[in-house]
């Protein structure tokens, strides 16, 4: 029985070391570059439309449409769409009041932005105005824009020659200081934008949309026949989705967005559920062609990245301690020396797994607020505390990621109405 606890253990720890090493890299050479480097400003300026879908987002749409109208880009260059998604408030006519054109929605069946973008994007390409396009930003309706958000994400278009399927940009967060809940969010997304997606783009493997601030180009749109994504995630489908396809998805650092964070547990264990369900469907959807990219056809690398993205490996971790746990009960019924030994072996395996996992979050929660720490808007000693509160934001995702493997989840709207600016920033 020892033998076999040491062994699984071992193996155990062996893969998940070796799986995820890179990604240890990435966060040196993303340490090692972190000066952002200028950006050559283009010259051929695209017209691109806006799309954001919104389900009763009356308190905090007019912002965004007005952080978009004062973008440091011609504004005929620009159009706004508002997809006012099953609403019951106001807000279409608080779109339409600041200047966006408003597609109203009404389906109590496909619910979710996913198929809201479809909506949208069947009836743009029915009409000749989709042609105008060179691509299309998306944004939730919380987001707010900085000035130069669409004129650095042309330059970044236009540096690739429009060979980007996708680009994706620098996620920072309204209300970092509320509590550590909206921390944690916080500092998980800069971690993702500073020591991911930076340093795919500096290496020139893929990166992977998060949810919001990202552009899709219009000929990648008009492949996809729309917007075919309706999982939880669809965000992440349509980032594996592009790596199985070979399509090169980038990232601008100087395009920054404000998104607002959840305050509340139970608000956030609702959205963070979704979003673990969601990573088990993407798994379960493209896991096997996933795999099969890592050894053949183009950007293997991205499909490896993105097949360790999706899989379930805190899965892993905590069938392991169940596993080392139940062992541990059984000692019960052994002769005292073996029970002392076993026990030992289990509880090692235990305490280092936990030990192991908060230096780790540790880590990165001080290394992105060392780095980040001038865009970080929160008091200095709240900065000094989210590193220590991260670790455990990320721990509850422990009883969730087991939670969502048994539980039926559903699309459901998440509550803003934390109110600010560009200019508050």
């Amino acid at each position: 029985m020892l033998d076999f606890i040491e062994c699984i253990n071992t193996a155990i720890g062996f893969f998940i070391t070796v799986a995820y090493a890179y990604q240890f890299f990435f966060l040196a050479y993303g340490f090692i570059n972190r000066k952002r480097k200028k950006t050559k400003q283009s010259e051929l300026l695209n017209k691109y439309g806006v799309i954001i879908c919104a389900r009763n987002e009356s308190n905090v749409i007019a912002d965004l449409i007005k952080s978009l109208k004062r973008q440091n880009y011609p504004s005929e260059m620009i159009d706004i769409y508002v997809v006012a998604d099953n609403c019951t408030d106001d807000t279409a006519g608080i779109a339409r009041s600041n200047g966006a054109i408003v597609f109203e929605r009404f389906n109590k069946v496909q619910v979710g932005k996913g198929y809201a973008m479809e909506y949208f994007f069947r009836r743009l390409m029915s009409t000749d105005k989709f042609k105008e396009y060179a691509g299309f930003f998306v944004f939730d309706a919380d987001n707010i824009v900085d000035k130069n958000f669409v004129r650095e994400m042309n330059n970044t278009f236009n540096s690739n020659g429009g060979a980007y399927s996708a680009i994706t940009s620098y996620r920072n967060s309204k209300n970092f200081s509320s509590n550590w809940i909206s921390a944690g969010y916080a500092l998980w997304f800069l971690r993702e934008s500073r020591f991911l997606n930076y340093p795919r783009h500096l290496l020139g493997t893929n990166c992977a949309i998060s949810g919001t601030g990202f552009m899709i180009s219009a000929k990648v749109v008009e492949e996809n026949n729309g917007w075919p994504f309706h999982l939880l995630t669809e965000d992440i489908e349509f980032s594996v989705n592009c790596a199985i396809k070979g399509q090169k998805i980038g990232y601008c650092d100087k395009a920054v967005i404000y998104d607002e964070q959840p305050t509340s547990f139970a608000q956030s264990w609702r959205q963070r559920l979704r979003w673990s369900k969601g990573f088990y469907q993407v798994d379960s959807k493209y896991g096997t062609r996933l795999t099969k990219r890592c050894f053949s056809g183009r950007r293997r690398f991205s499909c490896y990245d993105m097949l360790m993205t999706v899989a379930p490996s805190m899965l892993l971790t905590i069938m392991a301690v169940i596993l080392n746990a139940l062992v541990s009960l059984s000692a019960l019924a052994m002769p005292a020396f073996r029970a002392r030994i076993l026990l030992s072996e289990t509880t090692s395996f235990m305490l280092s797994s936990v030990v192991s996992y908060f230096l780790v979050l540790l880590l990165y929660g001080a290394v992105t607020t060392l780095t980040e720490w001038k865009s970080i808007h929160a008091p200095t000693y709240k900065k000094i505390l989210s590193v220590f509160t991260f670790p455990v934001f990320m721990f509850t995702y422990l009883p969730i990621s087991l939670c969502a493997l048994v539980k039926k989840v559903e699309w459901k709207p998440i509550h803003h109405g934390y109110v600010k600016t560009v200019k508050d920033f």
